[in-house]
């Protein structure tokens, strides 16, 4: 049993009136291994029943939460098995048709995304795994709500430089295909290292090998909430501005257990995990970035800001894993361009660029993440920012991911506008000296030293 006193109660209503806290999303967890058939019909109605029937309470489930407790609730989703791993014969067409009925399972739950259409190949291609990222450029242009993920190196297997290629083919040709909306497709595919099995954030959810039948993970949110708090530290030393950090993270992260734990009870779905990421909005004072420059930076980007995002991860994680019976998924400070109003301003400025995205990535949650780019960008270089990135997570033991969107006929210092929590970014600077032999050369980087730890 929790207990407030009238404090508690006041602090946290001023952090959702004035400061942005919010649960960033509740997300239902789906195995689909009981799903799987050899005929293509007969699958997809079984994935189709079972996702209605699993999350048929989700949104009501979330809406009787928000009027109970007076939280908001931004986002309800699912996630699902790999479908890859469920798809059997499918070919490349099999895979659209269950896009397409995914797709129209969101539909009818009124969720906001569902995740799980992708693949794990770390080590090397099944045919259905090679046959689903085949199918990801039409699935995702041709739906509305699938978000798509595709796993192409881990710390104990390495880096499958095919996947990557083949990754950075995919990105391209669904930049294309959905250039009508500024490529936006490109929104809904994530290329990860070492990615976690109960993420509940998209693109990148879904339910992994490991995971039981079904479960609730929770995604909080409020960088406004730490941005406030470190602003009314003033000048204290680092030490103390940590401490700070901590305290707020754990509030924020306590918040998200009740939900957690409430939405689990009513739906009668095990409880998962609690995600304490600082998932940041594009609205104003609800960044990041912000909070960078509270603790002192004139611009995020300025020299010091890797330093800065190092402190605020890790005050994050040790404040909210207090907080949460089960923390997972990501977890950390997020660096979204598009969805930060201040990282959308720093790169305005200049004082942002690609190569201290990817440092800061070292350091944080995720990767490069809704980072606008031309479409004139050749794809060997797209094939090489991700090669970076992943490299990053692989060598660090950590996740990293890349969601880039090069945008069809944008040019650096042109802005696109995605609307809602996609928000928009200016087109950014791209160094195009060709890696093109390099990525070429295929296989598979190996696995580091430290990755021998049996």
């Amino acid at each position: 049993m929790i207990n407030f006193n009238t404090e508690d109660i006041l602090e946290t209503i001023n952090m959702i009136r004035e400061e942005n806290l919010d649960i960033r999303t509740i997300t239902v967890g789906i195995s689909l291994f009981d799903c799987v058939s050899d005929d293509a019909d007969i699958l997809c109605s079984r994935i189709y029943d079972k996702i209605n029937r699993t999350a048929e309470n989700l949104i009501k489930t979330g809406e009787d939460i928000e009027k109970q407790y007076g939280i908001p609730i931004i986002n309800k989703r699912v996630s699902v098995t790999p479908i890859s791993l469920i798809g059997g014969r499918l070919t490349s067409d099999g895979y659209i048709k269950v896009a397409k009925t995914l797709d129209r399972a969101a539909k009818s739950l009124g969720i906001n995304f569902i995740g799980g259409y992708g693949a794990l190949v770390q080590k090397g291609y099944t045919s259905q795994a090679r046959a689903l990222i085949n199918s990801i450029p039409q699935a995702l242009s041709e739906t509305d709500f699938v978000c798509s993920s595709v796993n192409v190196a881990s710390t104990k297997a390495g880096i499958n430089m095919d996947a990557i290629r083949h990754c950075g083919k995919t990105i391209k040709e669904l930049a294309y295909l959905t250039r009508e909306q500024d490529s936006i497709g490109c929104a809904k595919f994530v290329v990860f290292a070492n990615v976690p099995d109960d993420n509940p954030f998209m693109a990148g959810a879904f339910h992994g090998i490991g995971e039981g039948d079904c479960c609730i993970n929770v995604g909080v949110s409020g960088p406004g909430v730490v941005a406030a708090a470190v602003k009314h530290a003033g000048d204290c030393d680092l030490s103390e501005l940590a401490d700070i950090i901590k305290r707020t993270a754990f509030k924020i992260t306590r918040m998200g257990q009740l939900v957690a734990h409430d939405a689990s009870k009513r739906m009668n779905i095990p409880f998962g995990i609690v995600d304490l990421s600082l998932a940041p909005t594009p609205a104003v004072g609800d960044s990041v970035a912000l909070i960078l420059e509270e603790m002192g930076l004139e611009k995020c980007g300025a020299h010091g800001t890797t330093a800065c995002l190092a402190m605020l991860n890790d005050a994050v994680k040790k404040g909210g894993v207090m907080a949460s019976s089960h923390v997972g998924g990501l977890s950390g400070a997020f660096i979204p361009v598009s969805e930060d109003a201040g990282m959308i301003d720093a790169v305005s400025c200049g004082v942002l660029t690609l190569e201290k995205l990817e440092a800061m990535t070292a350091v944080c949650s995720v990767g490069l993440d809704m980072i606008v780019i031309s479409y004139d960008t050749p794809e060997d270089v797209i094939c090489g920012i991700i090669a970076d990135e992943i490299s990053i997570g692989v060598v660090n033991n950590k996740t990293t991911a890349v969601r880039l969107i090069p945008a069809f006929g944008k040019q650096v210092g042109d802005r696109v506008c995605f609307g809602g929590l996609l928000g928009e970014a200016p087109v950014i600077a791209v160094n195009t000296s060709s890696p093109s032999k390099f990525i070429n050369r295929g296989g598979r980087i190996p696995a580091p030293i430290h990755s021998l730890k049996n």
